[in-house]
């Protein structure tokens, strides 16, 4: 079979599910979707569904909807049933034989002398694999260790290496407003964060200050870069010499929230509104 063969019957197979259900996972802040022909599953049921990484079991978080109500180029996977009472006991005997997997993971990383750090590991519900999460400094040669853990654990290895934002979300804790880590309560996806941005913001650009516990900047920097770029519309930059009632000055620091700026030469500081800048200065 050709591959436009396979692409129609795929095309074919999706559109065959009449609905569509939002499944969340553990410790997992995204919502899946997922199709299926019953029209019986309800808020809450437990279900096992095919996933990308294998069978798994999951919970319906969103109602039914009707398959033209979402979007049509939205890939679905199928729901396969309802969980069983051997389904639920299949999956909490999976969690415990991670923690057994876990303890033979780090000795088989620390007899090949590898540089990894193992942050979570789970099994498949039919207990077919195991994938491992890690972190890592640098790309690591673990060809090796697939052969040992597949050896020992006798089922389909999968090492996942992560970043030190996901560390973080995985991890959790407080961030420097005493709220929880955003990663870890809301943030589903991670987009870039960049100097700039702090800068836009006239922070100070004290590293430690703006970085959070992954040693990353803060995502918060993201949050309202678009409204200070608006706000800072027709402004000076700082550090702009400007001339002010006959006398030479430096822009030093500026507050776009409060509209106000500061003025300074060697003798004197001034504190100016944007508005007597514009009326008084720029003219």
């Amino acid at each position: 079979m050709n591959n436009e063969n396979l692409e129609k019957q795929e095309i074919k197979q999706e559109e065959q599910y009449k609905y569509v259900y939002g499944v969340g996972f553990k410790n997992a802040l995204q919502t899946y979707f997922f199709g299926s022909n019953d029209d019986s599953f309800k808020l809450n049921d437990k279900v096992v569904v095919e996933t990308i990484r294998g069978i798994e079991l999951g919970q319906i978080i969103n109602e039914r909807k009707n398959k033209e109500e979402v979007n049509g180029n939205l890939t679905l996977k199928p729901i396969i049933r309802l969980a069983t009472n051997e389904d639920i006991a299949s999956y909490e005997n999976n969690i415990k034989n991670a923690i057994l997997a876990n303890e033979i993971f780090n000795n088989s990383v620390k007899e090949q002398n590898l540089d990894m750090f193992l942050i979570s590991s789970e099994y498949t519900l039919d207990a077919t694999k195991i994938i491992f999460t890690y972190i890592a400094e640098e790309r690591v040669d673990f060809r090796e260790l697939l052969k040992v853990l597949a050896f020992k654990l006798h089922c389909r290895i999968e090492l996942r290496q992560i970043g030190a934002r996901d560390r973080a979300k995985t991890i959790g804790g407080l961030g420097p407003c005493g709220l929880p880590l955003c990663c870890s309560t809301f943030l589903s996806d991670f987009e870039g964060i960049s100097i700039n941005m702090a800068k836009n913001q006239l922070l100070a650009l004290n590293i430690s200050k703006l970085s959070g516990q992954c040693g990353k900047l803060i995502c918060c920097l993201k949050y309202e870069d678009s409204l200070y770029s608006d706000l800072r519309v027709n402004l000076p930059r700082l550090g702009a010499k400007v001339k002010y009632q006959e006398e030479d000055y430096k822009i030093t620091s500026m507050n776009v929230l409060s509209k106000t700026m500061k003025l300074e030469n060697k003798e004197n500081a001034v504190l100016l509104t944007f508005d007597e800048y514009f009326k008084e200065v720029k003219k």
